[in-house]
């Protein structure tokens, strides 16, 4: 195939993730932008007309979903659908989400400025609160739209201040059509920030990812007795504090031994009743494992259920709050991808997401597959959220590439 002859305009890229970021900005160079917020009102009004602007025509579902998208030669094909989100975390950063939107458009720009027709539609998607900031849970509109989520139990779903979901979307102008939803495509993708090491520190360009890996959450409760701090003996003590720990470098050790690219956290621990002069009675900890391959995640559950009776005195008990299994892109997707990372001659590898994204349950029902480009130090979910605008747009161009390639196909 050769080097492709299209690229994007990264100037007009970085300027357009730039101005998109007034909208909620920080002084802190983040960005602030709640789901169905005034802040993240005013991006989609802008997103429209800069739509608008390209001559597409926008439409938008009753889960407040956007569609902006260029008309194909083949009439009612399902189009190429490039998505993300324009929503961000309180106090979050420039790109997350919004670096898929915007990538989508400046293609769709490419295209239009090179007069390039495609067969079938290409449509560039903004999702509804797939943070869950506002209103939990995250991934709430592709989780409706893929049926993982009841729309009625959504709608209902308040934020900090009593103010429904579905008031919200209400209020906000963009509660449209459910015949508008997306129901079929050629192909989904999704570029994305890494919001990991992993890019930066191997210096490699392109992440190729082919799953969204499964996981599993666990609630452990220690159960001992209180008695006074200064009066009880230590060997005559059921310190569920104690137990607890000791339980934690248990865990440590055994899934520490499992995968190197098995992750795993503890990440809420409380302690009752929490006063310095008194044995903890009572400990409940979270662990949360991660991993691509369910075999490796059917060990973790193993040895969750391995757990002892009961430690150092104290009982045990394990309450499994939730999980999922690994999500696998569609290979054809992935493919393109890679072809095109080759194409422009970036280096690439494929690697899996440790977090949670559209793309997951929009793969449930149509063919899809994501792109990543590297974090500055793995960060994310902050104001110091960065990816060099250089990467950007080399990831821009992937995506590019990987659209023209399905398109030649479709």
């Amino acid at each position: 195939m050769g080097m492709p002859k299209l690229f994007v305009n990264g100037a007009r890229l970085k300027e357009t993730i730039e101005t998109f970021a007034d909208y909620g900005r920080t002084p802190n160079n983040g960005v602030t932008r709640l789901s169905l917020s005034a802040e993240d009102v005013g991006a989609r009004n802008y997103f429209r007309s800069c739509c608008e602007e390209l001559g597409l025509t926008v439409t938008v579902d009753d889960m407040g979903n956007m569609y902006g998208t260029l008309a194909g030669e083949l009439g009612d094909r399902p189009p190429v659908v490039i998505g993300s989100h324009l929503d961000s975390v309180k106090k979050g950063g420039r790109f997350d989400g919004a670096l898929g939107v915007l990538s989508g458009l400046e293609v769709i720009r490419t295209l239009v400025d090179r007069g390039v027709k495609p067969k079938v539609p290409v449509t560039v998607m903004n999702f509804t609160n797939e943070e869950g900031a506002r209103f939990e849970p995250s991934m709430m509109a592709s989780g409706v739209l893929s049926g993982k989520f009841d729309k009625a139990t959504m709608l209902a779903k308040k934020d900090a201040d009593g103010i429904a979901f579905g008031e919200a979307l209400a209020a906000s102008g963009f509660e449209g059509d459910e015949a508008n939803r997306l129901r079929e495509a050629t192909a989904y993708l999704e570029l994305h920030i890494e919001q990991g090491p992993v890019l930066e520190k191997e210096e490699i360009t392109i992440g190729v990812v082919d799953c969204v890996v499964g996981m599993v959450c666990y609630e452990i409760e220690v159960s001992g007795e209180s008695n006074h701090a200064g009066t009880t003996p230590m060997g005559m003590r059921k310190d569920a504090l104690f137990a607890a720990t000791e339980l934690i470098a248990l865990f440590r050790e055994k899934l520490g031994s499992l995968d190197d690219e098995l992750v795993y956290t503890m990440g809420r621990l409380n302690v009752w009743p929490n006063i310095h002069t008194v044995i903890p009675n009572k400990v409940v900890f979270t662990l949360e494992a991660r991993h691509k391959d369910e075999g490796v995640i059917a060990q973790v559950t193993d040895i969750i259920h391995g757990l002892p009776e009961e430690q150092s005195g104290c009982s045990v008990k394990r309450t499994k709050l939730w999980g999922r299994d690994t999500v696998w892109f569609d290979q054809a997707v992935v493919g393109a991808i890679e072809a095109s990372a080759a194409d422009y001659g970036y280096s690439s590898k494929r690697m899996a997401s440790g977090a949670g994204h559209d793309a997951q349950f929009v793969a449930s029902y149509l063919p899809s597959a994501m792109i990543f480009v590297p974090s500055v130090n793995g960060q994310s979910h902050c104001e110091e959220e960065f990816t060099p605008y250089e990467d950007c747009e080399k990831g821009a161009n992937v995506l590019l590439g990987a659209v023209l390639g399905i398109l030649e196909r479709a």
